[in-house]
């Protein structure tokens, strides 16, 4: 019989792996679509928040403003963003993501493994499901105080 201990390790050691096979599988669709690395995963941050500076892409991303600057100039050349002046601000440059665009090149990445996911969570309970979205909701919130610890932003200390 497993002790507590050892199911917390063998959690810790699942969890791990999953954490691994998602960046193997987003390098390989990052590749895939043409764009390096994690590239894809910043358009995310621009299909959900919609157009916004390029301090605000760096953020919420946690890159640098340069890196930020590198990143738009390839989404431009690939025609997912264009930059605008804020009309508000001439000075304020804002990104605006090509949804059309860029749904056009990342959906027939993920198809399958949002099918076969949805499958998966279709396959547990009501009850299980809300452990699950327990357990990933504390750990997002573990993971958001870890990054902002270690990028010296820690909203704790200034209370």
């Amino acid at each position: 019989m497993e002790t507590g201990s050892q199911l917390v390790k063998q959690l810790r050691k699942i969890t791990q792996h999953y954490a691994y096979a998602s960046i193997q599988m987003h390098e390989a669709i990052a590749r895939r679509a043409g764009l390096s690395g994690t590239d894809h995963k910043y358009l995310g941050f621009l299909l959900q928040n919609g157009q916004m500076t390029a301090g605000q892409l760096s953020s919420l991303s946690g890159l640098t403003t340069g890196a930020v600057t590198g990143l738009i100039d390839r989404f431009e050349k690939k025609k997912l963003v264009k930059r605008q002046f804020a009309k508000d601000d001439r000075r304020k440059v804002m990104i605006e993501p090509n949804i059309k665009n860029i749904m056009a090149l990342l959906e027939p990445l993920f198809t399958e493994f949002g099918n076969k996911s949805e499958k998966l969570i279709a396959s547990f309970s009501g009850k299980e499901i809300k452990i699950i979205e327990a357990y990933f909701l504390k750990a997002i919130e573990i993971m958001e105080e870890t990054t902002n610890l270690t990028a010296g932003t820690d909203k704790s200390k200034t209370k």
